[in-house]
């Protein structure tokens, strides 16, 4: 694909992700979505988790920075204030995805004060999950466990430390992405989901999972949070111990990508079952894992790595932007992405659009179109 053939279609596919937006709006207004049920939207089974609201929001700010419309500045305004009150909310260990999305492009956009207070009372509030018994941020679901997901999230500690000059949270944020890299980071830069600690005398125990194949299998998504949060954290610090561990997860995904650049849902999925134990795609990890990519391989050294890490990225994107992915010509849908998956196990939006499959398409898109 020509430089001005992508362009065109990248284009067109923020335009179709606007649409589709903007409909979700007008139809459901106010509501957060996590997953789509046969296509549509308003869905009233099982959350697991509320985790997603600023991937809505961080949609329309994407919007709004591309192209400076005020309407989508509005609506994106409208809906980050309906999330503000999660700055103090104890019950997830989702606050990065919540408030780095929305009210820091908020705030780059307007200098405000307020937007700056909500995002360093954000990172506080997360860090309050900080177990010094194992040195590390505990999940949603249990004080003895570690998810991988959180690589995404203490990207606002950092931020709230950095601002403040806080040494207290800055060592808390340090401390859980060198025992996340030490835990559940493996050797050949593949990911577990979850980690269990012993709360007693905070010594690991055993790597595990509640969404990917197996406790000892390369869940996608995770690994792809893995990529995206050290790549984050080092664009934060300037530390080059995560930049090596963002690079080591690189390494694995461009290894072990199929021919299509679309990652199935596991790495170690057997493709001879069914799905959604088999041959089950997730677009959405393939999302994260792009823009990841597309930072990651304006922070390498390496000319070599850096162009490997840029055309995987764009082989990942030209693959979504295709009819089988994006749902433009599928009547009905009212995602953007197909064939995305939120929880195997509990059957929660498997072959779906999924919040953040959405947001993270339109980023990595939005970051090309921009160059």
């Amino acid at each position: 694909m020509t430089h001005a053939d992508r362009q065109r279609s990248y284009l067109g596919a923020l335009e179709f992700a606007e649409s589709q937006v903007a409909a979700l709006t007008e139809q459901h207004p106010d509501f957060f979505p996590i997953y789509t049920v046969d296509g549509r939207w308003h869905h009233e089974g099982e959350l697991w988790t509320d985790w997603t609201g600023g991937f809505l929001a961080g949609m329309m700010w994407q919007f709004h920075l591309r192209n400076g419309d005020a309407t989508w500045r509005a609506r994106a305004e409208h809906y980050s204030k309906l999330l503000e009150h999660r700055q103090h909310d104890r019950a997830v260990h989702d606050l990065g995805f919540i408030f780095l999305s929305t009210y820091k492009p908020w705030f780059d956009v307007t200098g405000d004060s307020h937007l700056h207070d909500v995002l360093v009372q954000a990172g506080r509030t997360l860090a309050l999950r900080f177990q010094e018994k194992g040195q590390y941020l505990r999940s949603f679901v249990a004080p003895e466990s570690l998810f991988i997901d959180i690589m995404m999230n203490v990207p606002i500690i950092f931020y709230a430390a950095l601002e403040t000059d806080d040494d207290a949270l800055m060592q808390i944020a340090n401390a859980h992405c060198r025992t996340t890299r030490d835990c559940i980071v493996r050797s050949d830069g593949s990911t577990a989901h979850e980690g269990i600690f012993d709360l007693e005398t905070g010594a690991f125990v055993q790597q595990t999972t509640h969404q990917g194949l197996a406790g000892d299998s390369r869940w996608a998504r995770g690994l792809a949070w893995s990529l995206y949060g050290y790549s984050k954290v080092f664009a934060l610090t300037g530390q080059q111990e995560f930049l090596a561990v963002a690079q080591r997860n690189a390494d694995f995904w461009v290894a072990n990508l199929p021919a299509d650049h679309v990652p199935y849902w596991d790495f170690d999925a057997d493709l001879a079952l069914p799905a959604p134990w088999g041959a089950q795609k997730d677009s959405s990890a393939g999302a994260i894992a792009a823009s990841g990519l597309l930072d990651l391989s304006r922070q390498v050294d390496s000319a070599d790595l850096a162009a490997t890490y840029r055309q995987t990225a764009l082989a990942m994107l030209d693959a979504l932007v295709t009819p089988e992915y994006l749902a433009r010509e599928t009547p009905g849908w009212e995602g953007i992405l197909k064939h995305g998956v939120y929880h195997t196990k509990k059957q929660l939006g498997v072959d779906e659009s999924v919040m953040w499959g959405e947001f993270f398409f339109v980023e990595a898109l939005s970051k090309v179109v921009a160059e």
